[in-house]
């Protein structure tokens, strides 16, 4: 008989470059768990150094869910993200292990413990109209719509995903709204999982320094190479990994926009902004519980009492099943 009643899922939550993957691997080796990764970049094969994903002796080690999913020239959505990773914790509890989900994509992590937002009901005017456009003027030119409007969306969708582009700019004409901020409105839990939430909080300058340090050893580690092969890749990167932090700049290197030196310097300032965007998100959750990380500290230092805040989560589950 497995141990809790429905699936375990301890979230590590924080901003990049703020040690969740450290901490989370730490926890792996103390509970009886693998790692489900909520990060919309770590799904992509062949992005390996400008995403930080952990090498494949520690993969091999320490199973991790969700890592290395789909090739970079496809299009990759939140639901996909939500119906893969919903697989992959049935088949962890099923197993009789814990799920350590570690990563930082708000919008995957909203998707997973939310569920979607399913908007507004279809309106048959404006659908059938927007699909007139589209036999007139190609899908493209409905995209390009879309891109105007919900850029973040549009990256998220293949240029020929006809259906998905009309529901947007569908659900755009109704609301007034791009669907991408109907999806960022954080709601209520879900009650088909227990679910905990560690984040973890450096403060501006320290996250910055970190940054800095994780953008320098990325460079070391042979990134430009990495950005170079996928630069002349055939098929060509999808929208959305082309436009990733990391691979966007280099991009535009390659292109003869900025020498290297910037390129770098454009890395870190994106990634700051990235990490400026996820503090926006995580304001918005109340149930994640934080750890503030001093100058100094290295998240590893945290995993006593993170662990006994988990070993305690743990007891009052098993007492809540037995009552």
């Amino acid at each position: 008989m497995k141990e809790y009643s429905k699936p375990v899922i301890l979230f590590i939550l924080g901003c990049t470059a703020g040690g969740k993957g450290t901490l989370g691997r730490a926890l792996s080796q103390r509970l009886t768990s693998e790692i489900l990764s909520v990060d919309s970049m770590k799904v992509y094969r062949e992005m390996d150094i400008g995403t930080a994903k952990p090498n494949h002796e520690i993969r091999e080690r320490i199973p991790h869910h969700m890592i290395d999913v789909v090739d970079p020239s496809e299009a990759f959505s939140v639901g996909r993200f939500v119906e893969l990773a919903q697989t992959a914790i049935a088949d962890i509890h099923r197993r009789g292990k814990i799920v350590l989900a570690v990563g930082g994509t708000a919008l995957y992590l909203k998707g997973l413990t939310e569920g979607l937002f399913e908007g507004p009901a279809a309106n048959t005017e404006i659908r059938e109209q927007l699909i007139r456009q589209a036999e007139q003027s190609g899908s493209e030119y409905l995209y390009n719509q879309l891109y105007q409007v919900d850029r973040e969306t549009a990256q998220r969708l293949h240029r020929n995903d006809l259906k998905r582009i009309v529901r947007a700019l569908e659900v755009y004409q109704i609301t007034g709204k791009p669907i991408s901020e109907h999806q960022s409105q954080f709601g209520t839990l879900r009650d088909d999982y227990h679910m905990l939430f560690i984040g973890l909080r450096h403060s501006r300058e320290q996250q910055n320094r970190r940054i800095n340090e994780r953008v320098r050893r990325m460079f070391n580690a042979g990134l430009v190479e990495e950005v170079r092969q996928l630069y002349h890749r055939t098929p060509p990167l999808s929208p959305q990994a082309a436009d990733a932090v990391g691979y966007a700049e280099l991009f535009a290197h390659f292109e003869g926009k900025w020498n290297l030196s910037t390129a770098m310097d454009k890395i870190k300032i994106n990634t700051r902004h990235l990490a400026k965007h996820q503090r926006t998100w995580f304001r918005r959750m109340p149930h994640i519980q934080w750890y503030d990380i001093g100058d100094g500290q290295d998240p590893e230092q945290f995993i006593e009492p993170v662990e006994q805040k988990i070993n305690n989560w743990l007891g009052d589950i098993k007492l809540l099943r037995q009552n």
